[in-house]
């Protein structure tokens, strides 16, 4: 904050605008962050889902037809359990008439729970392989299945063939299944069973590397003997057929609780569970297996070797790299059917339940902005739908050559112009009012300026200009003291950078022939859209607010009046007291009340005015976050009528909603639509995404033409709208956010001065 020094050398407090700058210098940063840091946070929410849902980093490549040559002959002709001590691979087999039931890609919320509940019936365990992914998302159904007794083994995070990835990726998939078992059932596991693994046969030397990776990290690699295959889904008989060992040997069998439609396998498995019973079968886990053969070497390979292994482990925050987290054996599972669990504690634990509580967050969000953005698009192309509809209507309305807003209004009127700072621009603010068609005095309301505004405003020496000089208070002060000192029943205000046509004022008082009227909102046009900021803001200009205000003007619940170029009747801003100080966004501010006192605020779009608008990113910024933010306190301040009854009622029930759905929250969700895109496009099917984003800019370049069509506007400028709409809205965007971000957390702004150029002149050229 700065300070200015008398002639006398005496400091003067800082002025009421020096100070309120400084204020929102201090109030805007913080909540810019809080704003690009929602933003983040939504970002990173999709892309965990999308990792769970393997989107994002999936992998879809299978490995097929590989040679084995690196691969020992113990190895390929073993059983399915497949341990490394010592760095020596070693095979154990299943002990004969026993049988491992093994389960993949689970646990899924339909199929596994009724999987359990088979098991539970006929009394048997079985080994269940885990997908991290899933297991984060249905941790309680891990606890049911752990609880019950079955066995856990690691199926990777995201199902993939890690013959295809690097060592850190292969470390990473099963670290981070090892979380979610800790997140969901408090446990980590030595079990692992390789994506599109088969029988230890099929190992080739792509796999192998993978296998003596996880072996040496004192893993636990498991194979199939016989597969259902469950997942053709063939039918029950053959599911069981496919699943019976021959002559009477033990049995690694895989089935599916997940991946598809199990239902089959759920009807097979009670069969097949009496069938090998009748036998003379019994059921065990993988670790159950391993105790049952007691010649020393297979024991030692399966059960011993991996909790030796994890005993002179490191425990996590310390831990060795990739090994499975360390632990004491789970109490009651030393010796038992779950020897391959560990009690998860420690930062394996904590980080575990952090990650289960992300998913879940992350598994209720994205549905939920899908749902919105569904809500938003219905939103977005309802809008378009209804402007097209209704400014078709209202321009044949209103262009018709038998309309006529009643008896010409001739009378001289007051045109106000609230002036801080402005000398680059009242000059030609002025010269063009001095072409007026219309009878007119002019009002130069200086608030304090400190650039010699006054004096160059008097300099012209133009007779019916009278400047009025006031300390710095603020526009709403400036334009209410131009009101009080108005000489006419009709005032029209105007920005002090802004140019009039020589008929604007005459076209934007006839509205007034009716008496019922109390506001006349005028055609805003950009001056400087010779620029790629100025383009764009010409463009939303054209498509967004004229548009909209034709809409409005056909529903009766014009929220704004521009603060380039209205008019009123001097009797109603008297009526609801003036210009309030309340909003930042006082034109709309006064707009409403307007409507609240029962006067009718209609579009004149043949009175046009070229404005200045903000010529960097920065200003626009600056310009386009006090206009949002006003509009949402000029809506809180009016909310009693959505209850009023009347006019006010009115405004309320209809223009309030609409205001609120489509310049608030449908653009605060927008972004939606993008992030999606952007989502789609680089995760999940960028043909297709591609194509919709085209279809909805070709959706709004129809709506852009033919706003530019009513305007007379030329159609060049939409060259310039695909690079908006990647660029320009984005900003809105994020503006839009920072201002709701201000207004929850009760931030109050004042009023901010834009940098002008005075580049608008004379609208002849600005046409073009």
């Amino acid at each position: 904050m700065t300070t200015t020094t008398s002639s006398r050398g005496r400091r003067r407090a800082p002025s009421r605008m020096t100070r309120a700058a400084g204020k929102a210098a201090n109030l805007q940063k913080p909540r810019v962050i809080l704003a690009l840091l929602l933003l983040g946070v939504l970002t990173s929410v999709m892309l965990l889902d999308g990792y769970l849902r393997a989107e994002v980093g999936g992998d879809e490549r299978i490995r097929t037809g590989a040679g084995s040559d690196d691969v020992s002959e113990e190895v390929l002709g073993g059983g399915p359990i497949l341990t490394f001590r010592d760095g020596q691979a070693r095979s154990a087999s299943v002990p004969d008439k026993t049988i491992v039931l093994t389960f993949d890609d689970g646990p899924d919320p339909t199929w596994t729970p009724q999987v359990l509940k088979v098991l539970e019936e006929n009394g048997v365990p079985g080994t269940f392989f885990l997908v991290g992914s899933m297991v984060a998302r249905n941790p309680s159904i891990v606890k049911d299945l752990v609880d019950q007794g079955s066995e856990v083994g690691i199926h990777t995070f995201t199902h993939v063939d890690l013959s295809y990835q690097s060592s850190a990726r292969v470390t990473r998939e099963v670290e981070q299944t090892q979380l979610a078992l800790a997140g969901a059932a408090g446990i980590t596991t030595t079990l692992f069973r390789a994506p599109y693994s088969s029988q230890p046969d099929a190992i080739d030397d792509y796999s192998w590397p993978v296998y003596k990776q996880l072996g040496e990290q004192g893993y636990t690699s498991v194979f199939v003997d016989t597969d259902s295959d469950d997942w053709k889904t063939p039918g029950v008989t053959k599911i069981i057929e496919s699943a019976t060992p021959s002559s009477g040997k033990g049995a690694s069998v895989l089935f599916h609780d997940a991946g598809g439609d199990r239902s089959q396998t759920v009807k097979a498995l009670p069969e097949y569970i009496k069938k090998m019973k009748a036998l003379g079968y019994t059921f065990t886990t993988v670790s159950g297996a391993t105790q049952e053969a007691r010649s020393g070497t297979q024991a030692a390979d399966v059960g011993a070797a991996g909790a030796e292994r994890q005993a002179n482990s490191q425990q996590p925050g310390g831990e060795q790299t990739g090994s499975p987290p360390s632990g004491a054996v789970r109490p009651g599972a030393a010796n038992s059917l779950q020897a391959a669990h560990r009690t998860a504690t420690g930062a394996t634990l904590y980080e575990g339940k952090a990650l289960v509580a992300a998913v879940a967050v992350a598994e209720w969000t994205v549905p939920g902005l899908a749902i919105g953005l569904a809500v938003v698009g219905v939103a977005v192309i309802g809008r378009f739908g209804m402007m097209l509809i209704l400014a078709r209507r209202h321009y044949r309305l209103r262009n018709r050559r038998r309309f006529s807003w009643g008896p010409t209004v001739t009378g001289p009127v007051s045109v106000i112009v609230p002036a801080y700072n402005e000398k680059e621009c009242i000059a030609n603010t002025l010269k063009s009012l001095a072409q007026s068609t219309h009878p007119i005095e002019i009002i130069v309301v200086d608030d304090g300026s400190t650039d010699n505004t006054s004096e160059i405003a008097e300099s012209l020496g133009m007779a019916n200009v009278r400047v009025i000089r006031q300390e710095n208070a603020g526009k709403p002060a400036a334009l209410n003291n131009g009101v009080r000192n108005a000489r006419y029943d009709i005032v029209v205000m105007m920005d002090g950078d802004t140019v009039f046509e020589a008929d604007t004022v005459e076209q934007l008082v006839q509205p007034f022939a009716d008496p019922k009227i109390g506001a006349v909102a005028g055609n805003a046009k950009v001056g400087n859209r010779d620029t790629v900021i100025g383009a764009w803001q010409h463009i939303e200009y054209v498509m967004g607010f004229n548009l909209d205000r034709r809409m409005y003007d056909l529903l009766r619940c014009m929220p704004t009046i521009p603060g380039a170029i209205g008019a009123f009747r001097r009797e109603a801003v008297l009526e609801v007291g003036g210009m309030s100080e309340d909003t930042l966004a006082e034109d709309t501010d006064i707009t409403i009340a307007m409507h609240r006192a029962g006067w009718k605020v209609v579009y004149q779009e043949h009175a046009k005015a070229w404005t200045e608008a903000p010529g960097s990113l920065k200003q626009l910024w600056s310009q386009r976050y006090r206009w949002s933010y006003g509009t949402m306190q000029a809506l809180w301040k009016h909310r009693k009528s959505l209850t009023d009854k009347g006019p006010s009622g009115r405004f309320g029930r209809v223009g309030m909603p609409l205001v609120v759905i489509f310049q608030i929250i449908t653009p605060v969700f927008a972004p939606l639509i993008d992030v999606f895109t952007a989502y789609s496009m680089i995760f999940v099917d960028f043909k297709s995404a591609l194509i919709a984003w085209l279809a909805v800019l070709a959706v709004q370049l129809v709506c852009a033409a033919y706003a530019f069509r009513l305007d007379r506007e030329r159609y060049r400028y939409l060259l310039m709208m695909p690079l908006q709409q990647l660029a320009y809205r984005q900003m809105m965007y994020l503006v839009l956010i920072h201002s709701c971000v201000t207004a929850l957390t009760g931030g109050r702004l004042r009023w901010q001065k834009l940098k002008r150029t005075g580049e608008v002149g004379t609208p002849a050229g600005a046409g073009r």
